[in-house]
């Protein structure tokens, strides 16, 4: 078995994801990379200056809860019980529920999101109770403490987020199991370049990762980063229903599935 802490990072194609990779491995962990894209992932990883024998790359596609089972089980004969799960792939897109394809949005979003971090998970759960040891990292998000419009498949799947990985911390909290659970606000990835509204506090995805590394390894329960958009959590969550919905209203929607950006 390979020596060394093992971080599993899902959505490791780009932005969050790879910065991360980044991180963990500047700081000497090993990395199990998991992508729909593994291919691409691969190129990127040598192409990137990992050291070879320090990763291993697998393919799972977040909807199909067997696949992203089957890659936590590969990743375990392969190289060991991560220290470190990340479940970081997500989507983001506009919907109007007025538009019944819409509502298809919503189900992918929600599989993906949601369903797709219980499934990476899953396969470490028991294994990390076993061993009284590991964290699990759940990536929520900033829009999932209001409902944002134009954003309810993302808000409402964040906010899910947020309160699945607050029970999961109840449940593995007697074992020494840490969950970890960090909103992002506005960071600089492809999800996000397309937005056609105003994004405070824009942050880079290296930036984050520092940052987020620091909470990982810390342990913390909650992390907002950056910390300005901590502030802004804590008014939106006293902010009166009345004053929040003067405030966006108005305000430009996330575009929809196959709408230009």
């Amino acid at each position: 078995m390979m020596s060394g802490r093992l971080v599993f990072i899902t959505g490791a194609s780009s932005g969050i994801g790879q910065a991360l990779a980044l991180r963990f491995h500047a700081a000497g962990y090993r990395l199990a990379l998991v992508a729909r894209r593994s291919d691409e992932v691969a190129r990127w990883a040598a192409g990137a200056g990992l050291a070879a024998g320090r990763f291993a790359v697998y393919a799972a596609d977040l909807r199909d809860v067997a696949s992203i089972v089957d890659a936590g089980r590969a990743c375990v004969e392969a190289q060991g019980l991560p220290d470190v799960v990340i479940a970081n792939a997500g989507i983001s897109v506009g919907m109007d529920t007025a538009e019944l394809a819409d509502l298809e949005v919503m189900r992918m979003t929600f599989e993906t999101n949601v369903l797709g971090m219980a499934a990476t998970f899953h396969p470490f759960v028991a294994a990390m109770r076993e061993r009284r040891a590991g964290t699990l990292v759940g990536i929520a998000s900033v829009a999932g403490i209001r409902g944002i419009p134009g954003h309810g498949a993302y808000s409402s799947s964040k906010a899910a987020v947020i309160s699945y990985c607050e029970a999961l911390r109840g449940e593995l909290g007697p074992f020494r199991v840490k969950v970890v659970t960090i909103a992002p606000g506005y960071i600089d990835t492809p999800l996000t370049r397309g937005n056609p509204y105003s994004m405070p506090f824009l942050m880079k995805s290296a930036d984050f990762a520092e940052r987020a590394i620091r909470a990982i390894e810390a342990g913390d329960r909650w992390r907002v980063i950056p910390w300005q958009m901590g502030i802004v959590v804590q008014l939106l969550r006293v902010m009166p229903n009345a004053l929040f919905d003067r405030l966006l209203a108005g305000r430009a929607r996330k575009p929809r599935q196959g709408e230009r950006k």
